[in-house]
């Protein structure tokens, strides 16, 4: 058994062939799509989060929305760039979303993608300390956040309030018991894998990850997340990790199906997401049911993670990516086992 979301990046373009055309159609039709997700019996809506970009960004109020319309799925995001959070108004942020939504919290962080700006981060007002770099920036803001959501007293309060206060030190409120143990990373190297692991991070692994032995993707996640759940053994957390990855996968069983997926390709490649730093690109799944199913039996790290996000283009609409999604649930997923 599986859990199976959707991953929408929220794209939007004025383009005539575009079915979301501004901001406001790709808020609204994410939370459309999570109703109908929920409908459908799946079991998630996630949202990619890219800043200075036409797709979506600052993700709270999207997932208190659509907390707000939903009644049982899980609702996160795969990743937020902590390179630009504030970890102390994020964890209000969050805590206020996830009392919305019921405890439904699933939140993706991670060091984040290149961006559309040239370090967009120091437009947030944020400098990495002297000898440190983005990346430890944006672990050391995620630490500082996992420490806030313990819901531990930090701060000294006023001995005149406004209003009367609690005894001893005064944490963030709104606060959200259990929403620490719902924070996964986003991990693109064997190493911050074993990192989030010792932190007692769930792990996200994506449709593409740096390039570390030259084999496929499915392979090299499959590694990583033996390494992460070694290394959460080591640690001695309580509980059990999640796992999930990202897939692209199109079940062909129509004739708009085929017209948009058919010619799509089936293999990884290689190339450069950033200066110096190979990354292996995933393939894209696109076939009729029986293949597909076929195909999927070869994935290794599908098989090793207990969820799977589906990334849908998003801009061709509501009903068509809820029908991408609804053709995994009904042709695919009972033969793999996944329900």
């Amino acid at each position: 058994m599986k859990k199976i979301g959707f991953l929408s990046f929220g794209h939007w373009s004025p383009s005539p062939q575009s079915g979301t055309r501004s901001g406001a159609d790709a808020l609204l039709q994410s939370i459309d799509l999570a109703v109908a997700t929920e409908e459908l019996g799946a079991d998630g809506a996630y949202y990619r989060v890219h800043h200075f970009a036409r797709q979506l960004a600052s993700p709270f109020p999207l997932l208190a929305a659509a907390g707000a319309r939903t009644k049982r799925i899980e609702l996160g995001t795969a990743v937020i760039d902590m390179r630009y959070e504030n970890p102390l108004y994020m964890a209000e942020d969050a805590g206020a979303a996830d009392l919305i939504a019921g405890g439904r919290l699933q939140l993706g962080i991670s060091r984040g993608s290149p961006e559309q700006v040239i370090d967009g981060w120091r437009y947030f007002g944020y400098v990495p300390e002297e000898g440190k770099s983005d990346a430890d920036m944006a672990r050391r803001h995620s630490e500082i956040f996992l420490d806030l959501l313990r819901g531990e007293g930090f701060a000294q309060p006023n001995p005149r309030p406004m209003f009367p206060n609690p005894p001893g030190l005064l944490r963030l409120e709104p606060f959200s018991a259990g929403l620490r143990e719902r924070i996964w990373w986003g991990a693109a190297t064997d190493a911050t894998a074993v990192w989030a692991a010792k932190l007692g991070m769930n792990l996200q692994s994506s449709t593409l990850k740096f390039d570390e032995t030259g084999e496929p993707l499915h392979v090299q996640q499959a590694k990583q997340i033996r390494a992460y759940r070694a290394a959460w053994k080591e640690a001695g957390h309580a509980r059990e990790p999640r796992v999930s990855v990202s897939r692209s996968i199109f079940a062909l069983v129509n004739d708009m199906d085929r017209a948009y997926f058919g010619g799509s390709e089936g293999e990884d490649h290689f190339g450069y997401i950033e200066p110096e730093k190979r990354a292996v690109f995933g393939r894209t799944y696109a076939a009729e049911p029986d293949v597909l199913i076929e195909q999927l039996k070869e994935d290794q790290a599908i098989a090793e993670a207990d969820t799977l996000l589906l990334t849908v283009p998003n801009q061709l609409g509501v009903d068509y990516n809820a029908h991408v999604i609804e053709s995994i649930l009904k042709h695919v997923a009972p033969a793999l086992g996944w329900r």
